[in-house]
């Protein structure tokens, strides 16, 4: 099979067009000139062309001929016997030599058709020579001159017709490492917005529920004696399934937590020592050092949902009476520090617990609060102890909003902070 023959391109049929043209206009210059006494006998002339025009016509109709070498060179050697009768016929059967050269290069491999070239080359300087009567100089250029151009022409086609293919291929597989580099960043999205997700369900959803849970049972204890007691409770478990509502409904928008949206980080702090005081069973007080600056939205977001998941676990866990979050503004930092007197735990046994408090459950809270801070090139510190309470610590740094103008969100470009930055 020609496997190595070039594809047909548009410019490879336009090309194909013309040689049957030439082949056709050769035929009929050599069969008017014999008519006009000019070249040899025309009845013979006429006989040779159109012979060789018939076999030459039967070869593009031929599959066959495209497809397999040995078919293409059975073709050419009947129409180079065809091509004989012509040479016998008229001189003029020479100039037929010039479309043969394209023909063999094109239909043999390379080696086969250099061959067929010079032998046909030959073939034309002999029958010229015959015709003439002489062997000169003259008689060998024309024909050598153009198999040479000919050789030139095809050899250059194929040449850069495999620069094209390799340049196709090089294209493809381009395309197909841009969808798969996609694909890849698309997969790694998914599961970063899972992650995420994660984090902002555990730090806020999932503690409030507990809250509610908690709430809920404290009101079930006091029925039916205390029943303004366990309204209390009921009220206040309202109160958070409502902002369990908001904080779902801010997913879905994917815009800053509710108690960010008007506020300031520490108000929003306030509040949720406040709440978790009300609902917790245990006084939280917030302080607040240095300078209050405005910081970036996603800072704010992490440090509340850090203070979220840290009281959370506290409440859950520690068993605490008393709890201090401490809000410090510093030059080019911001520290955030959870204290509380519960019960304590070993920081490095429970790698995987859930938080300020020895959770047995191995809950999300404290890979999730490090991986907020890691995400803002902050760190995130426990120090703990059996009976000696928890110490949680968060040092973020703040950029400067001069260096960097997008990084601090004025109040103007809240709105369009996203949460998902945290």
């Amino acid at each position: 099979m020609a496997t190595d023959r070039p594809r047909t391109t548009p410019v490879a049929r336009v090309l194909q067009v013309c040689l049957h043209l030439l082949v056709a206009g050769l035929l009929a210059l050599a069969v008017v000139r014999a008519l006009a006494g000019r070249g040899g006998d025309p009845a013979a002339v006429t006989a040779a062309a159109t012979a060789m025009a018939a076999v030459y016509t039967a070869g593009p109709l031929i599959g066959a001929v495209g497809r397999s070498r040995r078919a293409a060179g059975l073709w050419l050697a009947l129409l180079g016997v065809t091509w004989a009768g012509v040479l016998v016929a008229t001189q003029d059967g020479v100039w037929l030599a010039f479309p043969l050269y394209f023909l063999e290069l094109h239909l043999l491999g390379r080696r086969s058709g250099l061959v067929a070239v010079g032998l046909t080359a030959a073939a034309s300087i002999a029958a010229y020579s015959a015709h003439q009567h002489t062997v000169s100089a003259a008689a060998a250029i024309g024909p050598l001159l153009g198999g040479a151009v000919a050789v030139a022409t095809v050899l250059g086609y194929q040449a850069l017709y495999r620069e094209s293919e390799e340049r196709r291929r090089l294209i493809d597989e381009l395309t197909a490492a841009r969808a798969d580099l996609a694909t890849a960043h698309h997969a790694a999205g998914v599961l970063a917005e899972r992650e995420r997700l994660a984090r902002e369900i555990h730090d806020t959803l999932a503690q409030s529920l507990t809250s509610i849970q908690l709430l809920l049972r404290a009101a079930q204890r006091a029925l039916p004696e205390r029943t303004g007691a366990a309204a209390e409770y009921v009220e206040q478990a309202r109160q958070a399934a409502q902002d369990n509502l908001d904080e779902a409904r801010r997913f879905v928008r994917a815009l800053t937590p509710p108690a960010l949206e008007s506020d300031t980080l520490p108000v929003a702090l306030e509040r949720l020592c406040a709440t978790t005081t009300a609902r917790g069973g245990l006084t939280v007080r917030l302080h607040v050092s240095g300078e209050r600056v405005r910081l970036p939205v996603p800072h704010e977001v992490a440090l509340l949902r850090i203070a979220q998941s840290a009281l959370g676990n506290t409440v859950r866990h520690a068993a605490a009476t008393h709890a201090e979050v401490t809000l410090s503004f510093m030059a080019g930092e911001v520290a955030l520090d959870v204290v509380d007197d519960g019960v304590g735990f070993e920081p490095g046994a429970a790698a995987g617990a859930a938080g300020t408090g020895p959770g047995p459950d191995g809950g999300f809270g404290l890979p999730s609060m490090r991986a907020r801070a890691r995400a803002l090139g902050g760190t995130l510190a426990v120090e703990s102890a059996p009976g000696e309470g928890t110490a949680l610590a968060v040092l973020l740094p703040v950029p400067d909003p001069d260096a960097a103008p997008g990084g601090a969100a004025g109040p103007g470009r809240r709105d369009d902070a996203k949460e998902g930055s945290s």
